[in-house]
């Protein structure tokens, strides 16, 4: 797949999910500001969690 055919696919996803969009809500979207040792925590997590899955299944 093409760089041009993701951003239609993006483009596309993003106007049929604008009829979703609560009028309530906010113009932007809240950005959230994640730590990097979280992200490294998340990722550490699940690993681990395959790693106990692979293992129970081997």
């Amino acid at each position: 797949m093409t760089d041009a055919d993701m951003n239609r696919l993006e483009q596309a996803a993003r106007v049929s999910m604008s009829g979703f969009q609560d009028p309530d809500a906010s113009a932007s979207p809240l950005q959230h500001a994640w730590h990097p040792l979280l992200r490294v925590a998340a990722v550490a997590l699940v690993a681990a969690v395959v790693l106990i899955v692979a293992s129970q299944l081997a």
